[in-house]
């Protein structure tokens, strides 16, 4: 019995070792025609056997690579692309630079460093109050990530204060200020709207209640039964 570990290695294990011995056939070919041929048929065999190149763009020429690779760059045929170099096929990429920006406030993140720029920079004092309780329920945001005891207003306020030296001042217990000069919802806050049709609704809804009671099965005290009408 053979076994793979004393068997050649694979270049390309997704294709098999049965196109390995046929590109290694394919390089003991002498006439250059009947070489080409052969490995046409072969990098066709290879879209077959990995379809999933065929979602890439320019596929055929990543299968005349892979047939190169398997032949160890040793193939000399006329083919329609040029032979690779293992230099090219192999090339790392360039490294991806790190940022190395020092978050000064790591446990709110660097987004609040943006932030805060912002805010500072607007002359406005009604959108620069606004951007200061929006910079505030930020922290409140950011320190869940970390701490699971909840987080109070005079906290965010202070710790805001003192990273902006006093020129921000969170106000606590919700938004007074809002970014634009648009006109604020008529809502009062625990009780119901000032659209009109109010009382209409609260009359629809006793009668339906009525209704309900009346067509009850249980006992009502305000239901009268006719006792001269036979019972069915």
């Amino acid at each position: 019995m053979e076994y793979n570990t004393k068997r050649k290695h694979l270049a390309l294990p997704e294709y098999g070792r049965n196109v390995q011995r046929m590109v290694e056939h394919v390089l003991t070919i002498e006439d250059p025609k009947k070489r080409l041929q052969n490995a046409e048929v072969i990098v066709e065999l290879m879209s077959i056997l990995n379809p999933n190149l065929k979602l890439e763009e320019d596929y055929k020429h990543r299968l005349w690579d892979h047939l190169h690779q398997m032949a160890n760059f040793e193939l000399e045929i006329d083919g329609p692309y040029p032979k690779p170099t293992p230099e090219e096929l192999f090339k790392k990429p360039a490294p991806i630079a790190y940022p190395k920006k020092s978050i000064k406030y790591r446990h709110l993140g660097s987004n609040l460093e943006s932030l805060l720029a912002l805010g500072l920079q607007e002359k406005d004092e009604e959108r620069r109050q606004g951007f200061t309780q929006h910079i505030g329920y930020y922290m409140k945001l950011a320190y869940t990530n970390w701490h699971r005891e909840p987080i109070h207003d005079d906290m965010i306020k202070n710790e805001l204060s003192e990273i902006t030296k006093g020129l921000m001042d969170f106000e606590t217990g919700g938004f007074k200020v809002h970014f634009d000069n648009r006109p604020q919802n008529n809502f009062k806050k625990g009780g119901g709207n000032n659209f009109k049709g109010n009382g209409n609704k609260n009359n629809s809804q006793r009668n339906f209640n009525n209704n309900n009671n009346n067509n009850s099965g249980g006992y009502n005290k305000n239901r009268k039964f006719n006792k001269n009408k036979p019972n069915n």
